[in-house]
């Protein structure tokens, strides 16, 4: 198999190749949470890009649960004029022939308190991060539960009539429904939690309720972790049983990832304290890709087609990933901030992608020492982060990147977009 190859879901919905540009957040709704001229720009350049799939940022389906200010938001049904604006993005995001799917979405306990000083979530257990950048969270009522599920329903179906070709379940990264999944954020002990197939619960009902309404033959997926890597978190054999279930269920496309707030894998940097060993072997391959293995493990059991996305730079990697088995689809991420048609280089015969995230620290050499300080390193971490920000940023409002900025002038930018959006989020 090569990465030229196409892929045809469980659906019968066709993906020109094996490439596809990964969530990555954009920050550029407009007050509203209505998408603008620049997520229309940015993601006109990432369809002529060159991949066969398009994966959006996170698609909120609650205002007051944002992964950060400037989220796209569908949290009830749309007018004449907001409909339109998504339609105009969807158009965009699929002129060159490619899927563009929408990634639905709710933060939880993730929400930063700015936003939410007190976040819903599973359980009232706060994230173990410092820095009191994330509020205490209420736990959940059962009602407010069907509601959570009558809302993803919602924004699937929304999407599907704007022009998205799929959507994509966000069931990773410490967010909402990965909190449930978790017994260490779920420690409910009614039908939402204790044991997995109650933890599992709500990520089913809104698989099982979601295919009801958009039918048979729209794409669904979802972004599953492959564990935690918390002591007492979700672990691999877990998140195996949970990709059974989502096979039963008729899921189109699983992307394998990992981590969470708390133990950032799925960004390559070390968390606040040792990470758990989910007891997967590591291959050459997983040198470069993160969760390839993980993705090859399940392979073993399942037939569901899996994306993996996290660390690929090497045609060799991804041919190799793609030949084995071990993945169907291969995600791009922030390559895709500074090379917007690093798709269609690989694809023509480019060998590897930029790998500048080597280049950045948010500390000068002389202050390099800090970092061996934790909260320091996580920060820096978080921080670099921001650098790739700045580069959606530039790509959304003038089609170029903006290479030359400081990790520290991104940090404090993107901190100052923050505050501006979210005073217009008020005012609207």
């Amino acid at each position: 198999m090569t990465l030229e190859q196409k892929l045809v879901l469980p659906c019968g919905a066709q993906m020109p190749n094996r490439l596809a540009k990964a969530a990555m957040t954009e920050g550029l709704a407009d007050a509203r949470g209505l998408p603008t001229a620049e997520l229309e720009r940015l993601y006109g350049i990432w369809s002529d890009g060159g991949c066969g799939m398009l994966l959006s940022g996170n698609v909120q389906i609650d205002r007051d649960h944002l992964e950060r200010p400037g989220n796209v938001i569908i949290d009830r049904e749309l007018d004449d004029e907001e409909r339109a604006a998504f339609q105009r993005w969807t158009a965009a995001g699929t002129r060159n022939g490619n899927h563009f799917w929408a990634q639905i979405s709710h933060a939880g306990r993730q929400t930063f308190s700015m936003i939410n000083p007190h976040p819903k979530a599973p359980s009232a257990v706060k994230l173990g991060l410092p820095g009191g950048q994330f509020g205490e969270p209420v736990a959940l009522e059962d009602a407010e539960i069907e509601e959570i599920i009558a809302a993803f329903v919602r924004a699937a179906r929304i999407c599907k009539d704007v022009g998205f070709t799929g959507v994509q379940i966000h069931a990773a990264h410490g967010y909402l429904i990965s909190q449930f999944l978790s017994p260490r954020s779920n420690q409910r002990t009614d039908r939402w939690g204790g044991c997995l197939t109650n933890r599992a619960r709500l990520l089913l009902e809104v698989i099982e309720q979601s295919r009801e309404a958009v039918g048979l033959q729209f794409p669904i997926s979802v972004k599953l972790n492959s564990a935690d890597f918390q002591k007492g978190g979700f672990g691999f054999e877990d998140s195996l049983q949970v990709v059974n279930w989502l096979q039963e269920r008729g899921v189109d496309l699983i992307e394998i990832s990992g981590g969470t707030y708390e133990q950032p894998k799925l960004l390559g940097i070390e968390g606040m304290e040792p990470a758990d060993d989910p007891g997967v072997a590591s291959s050459t391959v997983a040198r470069e890709a993160y969760f390839v293995d993980f993705a090859k493990a399940m392979k073993e059991t399942v037939t569901v087609p899996l994306m993996v996305t996290g660390g690929f730079r090497s045609r060799v990697a991804m041919e190799q990933a793609v030949s084995s088995g071990a993945a169907d689809v291969v995600g791009l991420g922030r390559p895709l901030c500074v090379q917007t048609d690093a798709a269609k280089r690989l694809l023509e015969g480019a060998n590897t992608l930029p790998t500048v995230e080597k280049e950045l620290s948010l500390f000068p050499p002389f202050l390099q020492f800090l970092g061996a300080i934790k909260p320091l390193r996580a920060a820096a971490g978080f921080a670099t982060q921001f650098w790739f920000y700045m580069q959606i940023y530039a790509l959304g409002r003038t089609g170029q990147t903006n290479p030359d900025v400081s990790v520290f002038k991104a940090w404090r930018s993107v901190e100052k977009e923050h505050a501006t959006r979210l005073k217009a989020m008020r005012a609207a």
